[in-house]
């Protein structure tokens, strides 16, 4: 059984040889560029109809359909935590980490934002001192709640 993430490989370099930008393949799925290439790369499953167009836009075979269609288990790969790029939004994260739990306590209250309901946007911003990545995160607001158990 072909796993998710050599499944994502193989299909990146069926991108590739296309000469298809993650961006114009995701526009031509109709999907939002981030949750395209995070379920292609074995984060999400992929719904029947988005996996019957990246067969027939990149020539997949019936297993690495199968693959993208499966149930992903959510877990980090240790060695990707290494990577310049994923290592700058951990780096990110423990620098504006807390004033960002701060603003959302001090905005809505006891609670947190969802990362299961929520929606990430990327793009390219041209900036005269050099091009800029714009990253959007909308997640649901969560409150904390005490809700008392039935069996107590």
């Amino acid at each position: 059984m072909l796993s998710k993430q050599d499944a994502g490989i193989i299909i990146d370099e069926k991108r590739q040889e296309k000469g298809l930008s993650w961006s114009e393949l995701a526009e031509r799925a109709q999907r939002p560029n981030v949750w395209l290439v995070s379920a292609v790369l074995g984060m999400h499953p992929v719904p029947e109809d988005v996996a019957e167009f990246l067969q027939n836009e990149l020539d997949l075979d019936d297993e690495l359909v199968k693959a993208l269609r499966r149930q992903p288990t959510r877990v980090p790969e240790r060695e990707i935590a290494t990577d310049p790029t994923i290592y700058r939004f951990h780096e990110l994260i423990d620098v504006y980490g807390p004033a960002l739990k701060a603003l959302i306590h001090d905005e809505f209250g006891d609670g947190i934002m969802s990362a299961i309901n929520c929606s990430l946007d990327f793009k390219r911003v041209e900036h005269p001192g050099g091009d800029r990545v714009h990253i959007t995160i909308d997640g649901k607001y969560l409150p904390y709640d005490w809700v008392q158990s039935d069996k107590q």
